[in-house]
């Protein structure tokens, strides 16, 4: 797994493949003190997950403020060599 600094922050990029669509995803923030992974929605609708009518939506609260996110499982999380099989994400705005 290669870091990025960006602000004294450290970033990353990860894989995620979700029903068969594997993408890659730039920039993601390794916040060790989150209780969940939370990835932004413009990114991963490039593999098809998008808000449905069924999910339900969540607020969660953070240093940044509020975000409402919705939650998906998806087939494979990849940071570096490591994998993660049918994990689940948080997906919202990011402001």
């Amino acid at each position: 797994m290669r870091l990025i600094l960006q602000d004294n922050l450290p970033f990353t990029r990860v894989q995620l493949n979700y029903r068969g669509t594997e993408i890659e995803i730039p920039g993601v923030l390794i916040d060790t003190g989150s209780a969940s992974t939370i990835l932004a929605a413009h990114r991963v609708a490039e593999a098809g997950i998008e808000p449905e009518m069924s999910d339900t939506l969540y607020t969660i609260r953070g240093v940044g403020g509020t975000e409402a996110v919705f939650s998906r499982r998806v087939d494979l999380l990849q940071v570096g060599p490591s994998t993660v099989t049918d994990f689940e994400i948080e997906v919202g705005g990011m402001d």
